[in-house]
């Protein structure tokens, strides 16, 4: 693909309007930054079919980091069941919210983020961006693919894709980038079996040209 494309492809992935699946709504839905970082907590190694339901359950248990530092760690651990390592994310979560409560705030920096347990740069990324809005880029597996697969970058990890795009996409892409790009990987552009005969970008992808 030219680089020039990138226009074309946003607006196609925008007016293809693919389905979202239900966790990827619930956090499009969110403006807190603390909710966005718990539901991002839980999405690790997780497929959205089961961290949606998990996501509810746990909510239902508070919504505030004072909510979840007094929260009982076996209590949490069945809410939020059977996620990846949930008995480890149980713990994270409370730990957290007690430095949260700490320090009285969410941090609004990637470096402030990351320096929670178990926080990296694809977390700390989407909660700037869908926490506080500011632009900041979400590079999860979907993203680091299809960006590589058109051509847009060439990258061998997701933290060298983020500060690929971070080099070249337009930034007013960046906080909305993440959603659409999810939302593509999830229904068309699947790891295994992409399907290219009725995918909205196929004109300007590498795999085809």
């Amino acid at each position: 693909m030219k680089e020039s494309d990138i226009d074309n492809i946003v607006k196609a992935l925008q007016d293809a309007k693919q389905q979202q699946s239900d966790f990827v709504k619930l956090m499009d839905s969110f403006n807190d930054p603390y909710l966005v970082l718990i539901a991002c907590i839980l999405s690790l190694r997780t497929n959205d079919k089961t961290t949606y339901p998990a996501t509810l359950r746990m909510l239902k248990l508070g919504k505030t980091p004072k909510d979840f530092a007094n929260c009982d760690e076996k209590e949490l651990e069945k809410a939020i069941y059977p996620v990846g390592f949930y008995a480890n994310k149980a713990k994270q979560i409370i730990q957290l919210s007690k430095e949260i409560v700490q320090i009285g705030r969410v941090p609004d920096t990637i470096e402030e983020l990351i320096k929670f347990n178990g926080v990296g740069r694809k977390t700390a990324n989407l909660v700037i961006a869908r926490g506080f809005n500011k632009p900041a880029i979400c590079v999860d597996v979907h993203v680091h693919r299809i960006f590589n697969r058109i051509g847009y970058v060439k990258t061998k990890t997701p933290e060298e894709t983020e500060f690929a795009l971070r080099a070249k996409l337009p930034q007013k892409y960046w906080i909305d980038i993440n959603t659409l790009i999810v939302t593509h990987g999830q229904n068309v552009c699947k790891p295994q079996k992409p399907m290219c005969n009725i995918c909205p970008i196929n004109k300007y992808c590498d795999k085809l040209i």
